[in-house]
């Protein structure tokens, strides 16, 4: 699925992932400050300072060797950063959309996160919980090839996160989405994934 082979500048140190996805989610846990987000921004082509290679399902999305470097949108990847960064000037409804997703599919995504309710409502309305879900749920609606999701049960109280790790599982599972998600919490991690890198003294392992 996803395979690095990666030198990534995280502050003043660099940060080695030589590491292969067996499977179709990962959790890549570890302390804060460790490097994970940046990992993350690299694999969605957001962070520039990395050398090696990014390869996703055969293709290189990354390879400074060949100065291949796939601009972010044509990834396709659903970034979910930890802020969320929902437009404050749309409604619930309009964020959802706004990748081109018809009503109906806007609908039953919102239903699927428990956002249904909220769907005139402004960003600034919304809890930090409820924001989360609503960039999930964007996310979703624009049809990415991967998920990568940066500490998505953050904001969320525990049975809450639970009920949303398992309604996101089945919607990965609809779709044969893979998922990379970040977090600092292993608990939070074992919600969804099946596999573990763990980021750690300035290394990438399996966990």
């Amino acid at each position: 699925m996803l395979d690095l082979d990666l030198s990534v500048r995280v502050g003043p140190a660099e940060l080695e992932a030589r590491i292969a996805a067996r499977g179709r989610r990962v959790a890549v846990v570890g302390p804060s400050g460790a490097g994970k987000s940046t990992l993350l921004r690299v694999v969605a082509g957001l962070e520039r300072r990395a050398r090696g290679r990014v390869a996703f399902e055969g293709r290189a999305w990354l390879d400074t060797s060949a100065r291949t470097h796939v601009p972010p949108w044509e990834r396709r990847v659903g970034w979910v950063p930890q802020d969320a960064l929902l437009f404050p000037h749309l409604s619930v409804r309009r964020n959802l959309a706004y990748a081109g997703a018809d009503a109906e599919r806007v609908e039953r995504v919102a239903a699927a996160l428990q956002v249904d309710g909220l769907l005139e409502r402004r960003p600034r309305f919304l809890s930090g919980g409820e924001r989360q879900r609503v960039a999930l749920g964007r996310a979703l609606l624009s049809d990415p090839r991967l998920l990568l999701l940066d500490e998505p049960f953050a904001a969320l109280d525990r049975p809450l996160r639970r009920e949303l790790a398992g309604r996101l599982a089945r919607l990965a599972d609809e779709r044969d989405l893979p998922i990379v998600l970040v977090s600092h919490d292993e608990a939070d991690a074992d919600l969804i994934a099946t596999e573990r890198w763990i980021v750690e003294g300035g290394v990438v392992r399996a966990g």
